[in-house]
């Protein structure tokens, strides 16, 4: 009984997705929603992104203004993310890393995005809540911007074309059934991240980084 409950609860729910996902305006919500995400890593961009590429796979969307809209709302909400980091970073000093140890994590985090930073940025896409520890931390600890800003637009451009051509696939596949794409489409980012995270914990461990703090 209660999976059939959850299941209508489901249906009804990605139904009135698919209902909105024709729109012109749900390109300006992926945008909207892929900008929040960046900044409050608890709204869902990429299933926004997806859907609006299985709207694309059954003719209701542009391809790639799917992909454009997210990308740019990422990139702009990364970008707010490094903002914040650098503007509050005397708060954070203060707050979060205060005294000795709080500086020695601080500066740890700066050898590890100055090393790596660009690779940090484009793995950290793919997982939730990454994303934002990665840009703010970019800006607490005063990264370059030039360098930030081009690897962004890197990751965001991946992140999007990856998340719209999923859910373009699944369009075109069950173009009949917007519900069963979507799920499809879904199911398929739950994995991309599960292998990222899994590929970052092996290369972490055959190439560790200095020892945190």
């Amino acid at each position: 009984m209660t999976a059939a409950i959850l299941g209508a609860l489901f249906g009804a729910f990605f139904d009135r997705l698919s209902e909105l996902s024709g729109s012109p305006l749900f390109l300006l919500v992926i945008l909207l929603i892929a900008f929040a995400d960046s900044v409050v890593p608890v709204v869902p961009s990429e299933t926004l992104v997806i859907v609006g590429g299985v709207a694309a796979g059954q003719g209701e969307q542009s391809l790639t203004m799917v992909m454009l809209c997210g990308a740019l709302g990422a990139f702009l909400g990364d970008n707010a993310a490094y903002q914040l980091g650098a503007s509050a970073e005397g708060l954070l000093r203060s707050t979060m890393f205060r005294g000795d140890k709080g500086d020695r994590r601080l500066a740890w985090a700066a050898r590890q995005l100055a090393r790596r930073g660009g690779q940090l940025l484009v793995t950290a896409r793919f997982i939730p809540g990454g994303r934002t520890a990665v840009t703010v931390s970019s800006g607490v600890t005063g990264q370059p911007r030039r360098r930030f800003v081009l690897w962004d637009l890197l990751a965001c451009a991946i992140w999007a074309s990856y998340a719209a051509l999923l859910g373009f696939v699944g369009g075109k596949t069950f173009e009949d059934n917007h519900t069963l794409a979507l799920l499809v489409a879904l199911a398929a980012a739950v994995g991309v991240t599960v292998l990222v995270e899994v590929v970052r914990h092996v290369h972490a461990k055959r190439n560790p980084p200095d020892s945190q703090p």
